[in-house]
């Protein structure tokens, strides 16, 4: 057994075993520091002449980063890490550092994000890096701890298709034995059809993939999305719900992952609902404000920010879109200009997006033909509508993009663990 306890457990024992990283090593000859580090926490083990064996004094020799295990008795020590420190009965070391490393786990010297992401796996080892992980897992899991109280039902769906998902040309090719295929560019064609099927309630965590050929800091080829589909539902329902999540997601970091957030050095102030604005009426508020756009126009970077500004808002809702400025499945008002969609607004970025979708074939067909779309290629798809699908709705959350929001990141890539852009293929 390497270890009896995690560091954050064994400072609450008498006796523990650790294993972890060498942190820091000082050796003044007759005494010896050590800090070790886990993935929870750093421990002090103070090696002192007459307080432990000779042999076992003159054996702790280390590096900085070396895997290593101690055993020993925990004692009180108020100038140590949370005034404690293990007196080691037993050293080992599990692995030594053989080159010099990239990246200073430390912090004390400063590396760049394309040597960071090069050296990923020593990235990890510094504690504001491994607090934005923490904290987007716990982001994950409220997810789907939400929607299980909601009577969701978790999917696993493909992602691989024999079509261009949402019909456009970014899409990632494969040769599937005899037949060409594409990477998924979105879970929506089929988690529409497993409500179909009965479902009524299904929510997924799935990575897609776009081939756009962008260099943006929020955006990348490769995300992690947070889906649902809701039968018998339309976008006020399904926007309904996406408040629940999101609400419940914030809140479950304040409580769970406070030292992280110090870690990353944010603050989270989690507003009790969420405000919903009309694309149109934050048009005119643009206008109003002297920013100039045209309806039917998408919110560039900067009106994000503008309208961040004018609202007041970190968090709020833009909906009744522009039909064509969304996705073909999208269901149009009586007005067919405008649509039933939606989009979710958190600290000036878009970080989740949704529609009532086409329940009626025919809706579904002329929308497809008005975007120069062969239904004939969307036949699989268009057949499910012809054997009695209900109205139904749905949304997605970039998972990266809000991990990175409440992180207060600059580059989407600091919220993926290995990121995948233009150029970046390894590690």
């Amino acid at each position: 057994m390497f270890r009896t306890y995690y560091i954050n457990e064994a400072k609450k024992a008498k006796k523990a075993k650790i294993a972890g990283w060498v942190y820091d090593f000082r050796d003044l000859g007759k005494l010896k520091f050590i800090l070790v580090r886990d993935r929870t926490g750093i421990l002090q083990v103070t090696a002192k002449k007459g307080k432990i064996d000779d042999s076992l004094l003159d054996a702790i020799k280390c590096n900085r980063e070396d895997v290593v295990t101690f055993e020993g008795e925990l004692v009180p020590n108020k100038i140590a890490p949370d005034g404690v420190e293990l007196i080691p009965t037993s050293f080992e070391i599990l692995n030594k550092v053989e080159r010099k490393l990239p990246v200073d786990p430390s912090d004390a010297v400063p590396a760049e994000l394309d040597t960071r992401l090069d050296y990923r796996y020593v990235d990890l080892r510094r504690k504001k890096v491994s607090a934005v992980f923490k904290i987007k897992s716990i982001v994950a899991n409220a997810f789907r701890e939400y929607l299980l109280q909601e009577q969701f039902v978790e999917i696993h769906p493909s992602c691989i298709t024999g079509a261009a998902t949402e019909g456009g040309t970014d899409v990632f090719p494969i040769q599937y034995f005899e037949n060409l295929a594409f990477l998924v560019q979105s879970p929506q064609l089929y988690k529409q059809l497993t409500v179909i099927g009965g479902f009524d309630r299904v929510f997924m965590t799935v990575p897609v993939f776009r081939a756009e050929k962008h260099n943006t800091v929020t955006h990348l080829n490769e995300v992690l999305q947070m889906d649902i589909e809701m039968g018998f539902a339309d976008h006020e329902d399904v926007m309904k719900i996406l408040e629940g999540v999101v609400l419940h997601v914030l809140n479950s970091v304040k409580e769970h992952a406070s030292a992280d957030l110090e870690a990353v050095g944010s603050k989270l102030e989690v507003p009790k609902n969420i405000p919903r604005y009309t694309y149109t009426d934050l048009i005119d508020k643009l206008n109003k404000a002297k920013f100039k756009i045209n309806w039917g126009d998408d919110f560039s970077k900067e009106a994000e920010k503008k309208l961040q500004e004018l609202l007041g808002e970190d968090l709020y809702f833009i909906y009744e879109w522009p039909t064509a400025t969304r996705a073909f499945y999208s269901m149009p008002q009586k007005d067919e200009k405008k649509c039933n969609a939606f989009d979710l607004v958190y600290r000036g970025l878009e970080i989740a997006s949704g529609a009532q979708r086409i329940h009626k074939v025919e809706i579904l067909e002329d929308q497809l033909k008005k975007r120069g779309l062969d239904p004939y290629k969307f036949e699989f798809y268009l057949n499910a509508f012809r054997m009695g699908a209900p109205p139904h709705a749905g949304w997605s959350i970039g998972l990266e993009r809000l991990t990175m929001k409440i992180c207060n990141l600059d580059n989407i890539r600091e919220a993926t663990l290995f990121p995948r852009d233009r150029t970046r293929l390894y590690p």
